[in-house]
């Protein structure tokens, strides 16, 4: 098997999970037991034009990678991944040794990238480093741009040109026609690389596949520690190396591998999650960017029938290539029904006229400070809100609605309440799931801020706000704290939204909060992370 070779790139791929932030010891840990698995090449993380924050596997020069490889194994590659905008070439020291020995190049399908990967490559190449070519999005090249590309690669004659499956979407029979071709045309001196994502569950067959070929090309696969990657995923070291081990020739130490799950990954796997799910399994049908699904789950909105439409939605020049603002405005697009709600803005007005009112959100605070609530409402009687969710232990007024997905969930239990309290939905919410609500455009509740555009908190914030409320209660407000479980009182409330994204919502609430507190005065009963000094609880 002197002709496989296998690539970890745990530290880089998988600090999408993390925000490379493995911390200090576990970097140079990770490395240190996948160089006792004798795996073949080890990329380290990324090399960018940053601040060092030596907790992170991103690097701003090959020098401060040295510690971390130190001491370097002699059979083994050391890499690193360069991406766009690309660290200026004078950042980089010449080749001695004793940092990384290669550099992959990674890079999108336009001319101008091309070529600027390219003469990049190069530069790297006379500093005396190997050089690693990695488009991406492979699969989504057409036969002859590729070859005009593997012609260009030939020039160059680089240590490696990736066959890279971003979109995780290739068959087997599409990974042997493209490897075929690539091989038949690339300089018989470069190895094949092959980068999988795993959003079909075929990494591991097609990874076989390639192993079992009968052919003299050098090829590397990649794959990374419990699959660890953003998204689907990527294919498993250990269950790649446990088969070459069984299969082929006994080479790796599998065991190595474990504990770096057991000792340095289990930990991030608690507070986000990767691996199949039926919206990746989504995006891969639709030959989109597994982020588009990210995006869209992570809104916990809509159903995964509705996220299918969206996708489908995507032109194909925008699949490739992750566009945040574009999605955007096909979910917001895909919400929207446009009504005139004023005589309905008229009936609330009416109905909260001089009165105090109090939100409810499904914040855990609603059970720990049950006795806080409950005396607001005996000492002052306000007009209670619910947002997206009937409370059991506090009677309420109206209960708010501008989750499709939450809302089809409680359609019976709405049905048994719903000439006790009004009902107050979004006109994204089908008029014909309730028809005796009150409905309010949606359209005209939703903040400028694409993480929390449609948070239904903020929603009711803006729908009181446009009501000339001038004071809002707010309960079980809290804010997302990264251990799910206590982010609802209710376990069934618990979404699986990234790590990276509840860091985002808290803040972008925050300030949307303070952006509020200009013409409505925000008081908290509860307990929240969003209560500052601009932010007084007065009852």
């Amino acid at each position: 098997m002197n002709n496989i070779r296998l690539l970890d790139c745990t530290l880089r791929d998988g600090g999408y999970i993390n925000n490379w932030n493995f911390g200090q010891k576990n970097i140079k840990k990770i490395i240190e037991k996948l160089a006792k698995s004798n795996i073949d090449i080890i990329e380290c993380g990324f090399i960018r034009d940053v601040d060092l924050d030596h907790n992170k596997s991103i690097f701003n020069d090959v020098e401060n990678i040295k510690e971390f490889i130190s001491p370097k194994k002699k059979d083994i590659t050391y890499v690193g991944m360069i991406d766009q905008p690309y660290i200026s070439i004078n950042k980089i020291n010449d080749y001695d040794g004793m940092s990384i020995d290669g550099f992959r190049i990674t890079f999108h399908e336009n001319e101008k990238e091309i070529e600027e990967a390219l003469s990049y490559g190069k530069l790297l190449m006379d500093k005396g480093y190997k050089v690693f070519i990695q488009p991406v999005g492979t699969t989504s090249y057409s036969d002859e741009k590729l070859l005009e590309l593997i012609y260009k690669v030939n020039q160059l004659k680089p240590y490696a040109f990736y066959l890279v499956d971003t979109l995780g979407i290739m068959y087997k029979n599409n990974l042997l026609r493209m490897y075929h071709l690539i091989d038949h045309n690339l300089d018989e001196s470069i190895s094949i690389g092959f980068h999988s994502h795993n959003n079909l569950q075929l990494s591991f067959s097609n990874a076989q596949e390639l192993l079992t070929l009968n052919t003299k090309r050098n090829i590397i696969i990649d794959s990374s520690v419990f699959g660890m990657g953003r998204g689907a995923g990527n294919l498993c070291t250990e269950l790649v190396t446990q088969y070459i081990n069984e299969n082929i020739e006994e080479k790796y130490s599998v065991v190595s591998l474990l504990e770096i799950v057991d000792e340095h990954l289990s930990k991030f796997s608690t507070s986000s999650q990767w691996g199949y799910s039926v919206p990746y399994y989504i995006a891969a049908i639709n030959n989109c960017h597994p982020n588009y699904a990210s995006f869209l789950i992570n809104k916990q909105t809509i159903s995964v029938k509705a996220i299918n439409t969206i996708l489908k939605q995507l032109p194909t020049k925008k699949r490739d290539i992750y566009d945040e603002l574009y999605v955007e405005d096909l979910y917001i697009n895909h919400q929207i029904q446009f009504i005139d709600d004023s005589s309905n803005l008229e009936k609330l007005h009416q109905i909260i006229f001089n009165k105090k009112v109090l939100i409810i959100a499904p914040g855990r605070s609603i059970e720990t400070e049950r006795e806080k609530i409950d005396e607001f409402i005996n000492e002052h009687n306000p007009y209670v809100f619910s947002v997206n969710f009937i409370p059991e232990q506090f009677e309420i007024d109206a209960i708010f609605m501008s989750n499709i997905k939450r809302f089809k969930s409680m359609k019976d239990s709405i049905k048994e309440i719903k000439n006790a309290i009004s009902i107050i939905t979004t006109s994204n919410i089908p008029n014909s799931i309730e028809p005796e609500s009150l409905v309010v455009n949606y359209s005209d509740l939703l903040v400028d801020k694409i993480s929390i555009s449609d948070n239904a908190g903020l929603m009711l914030l803006n729908l009181l706000n446009r009501l000339s409320v001038s004071k809002i209660y707010l309960a079980g407000f809290d804010g997302f704290t990264l251990d799910k479980l206590t982010n609802y009182f209710s376990p069934e409330l618990i979404n699986n939204m990234e790590m990276e994204e509840l860091v985002k919502k808290n803040k972008d609430i925050r300030k949307q909060l303070l952006l509020l507190e200009k013409t409505m005065k925000v008081n908290f009963v509860t307990t929240s992370i969003y209560s500052d000094s601009n932010l007084i609880i007065k009852i």
